[in-house]
């Protein structure tokens, strides 16, 4: 088991290799022409950034995130304030106009996927990290939580996984989500070297829309080197017993060490 942070105050406990990185990407929970909690708080977002910055003075950090709206993502970015986030060394940039390639799936027993596409980038970067919002849906009557794992969808292209929307990932859905999200941390998720969970509110929504339900106020930020322990600690932070895939995940065991 890895260390795990929970806080009130954003102040990170980086490993070696996140104060080594030269290159970094930050995946960030801003699919939504939305406000928080249903994207992450650009204020929270904005300090991670301050404290990667400070690490060493020749790193750039790649903020990347694919919506999952019919606006197109740079008016996304805009609405949301993440575009006031770049600077000289940090670029914003729409996952779905990177270069992309299949990553392999490196579970012993692949659910769907044996390989899924996302940005080569992710691949070139010296580290890699991913802040979410904790959101509770329902699906069928089952809780579903998007928190650092979950985030990731938002890094495959929909051109390669929609359904009958082209706006959204519906590919990701069949034939069942939670064994899906499992694919998706085995071929992205172990590849993350930092998690971080905003949960200075707790995203409710009655039904399966994640952008539309109620704030319940939490007051903490939970963060560590390993999602899978960072969305595990998010959950008991609220209140909420883990979800079906993140069940699976754990009975996968043993939780995986974090990236060379």
């Amino acid at each position: 088991m890895t260390q795990i942070q929970s806080s009130n105050s954003p102040t990170f406990n980086f490993p070696e290799k996140i104060h080594a990185a030269r290159r970094i990407l930050i995946k960030p929970n801003v699919g939504y022409p939305a406000q928080p909690p249903v994207i992450v708080r650009m204020a929270l977002l904005g300090q991670v950034i301050e404290q990667l910055l400070a690490l060493r003075p020749d790193s750039h950090i790649t903020v990347v995130e694919g919506v999952c709206s019919k606006v197109a993502a740079q008016r996304v970015f805009e609405a949301t304030g993440l575009t006031q986030l770049a600077c000289e060394r940090v670029s914003i940039v729409d996952a779905e106009q990177l270069p992309q390639t299949p990553h392999p799936n490196t579970a012993a027993k692949p659910w769907r996927f044996s390989s899924m596409v996302a940005p080569a980038l992710l691949d070139e970067v010296d580290a890699r990290i991913s802040i979410a919002p904790f959101k509770v849906t329902q699906l069928n009557g089952v809780p579903l939580f998007s928190a650092t794992i979950k985030n990731l969808y938002g890094l495959f292209p929909r051109e390669q996984y929609h359904a009958r929307s082209p706006h959204s990932r519906g590919q990701l859905h069949r034939p069942n989500i939670h064994q899906i999200i499992c694919d998706c941390y085995h071929t992205l998720g172990i590849k993350f070297d930092y998690g971080i969970v905003d949960l200075h509110e707790k995203f409710i929504s009655k039904d399966w829309q994640p952008d539309k339900g109620r704030a319940e106020p939490i007051g903490k930020i939970i963060s560590g080197p390993s999602l899978l322990e960072v969305d595990l600690a998010a959950c008991r932070a609220a209140d909420e017993a883990p979800c079906r895939y993140l069940e699976m995940l754990v009975a996968e065991g043993p939780f995986p060490s974090p990236p060379p």
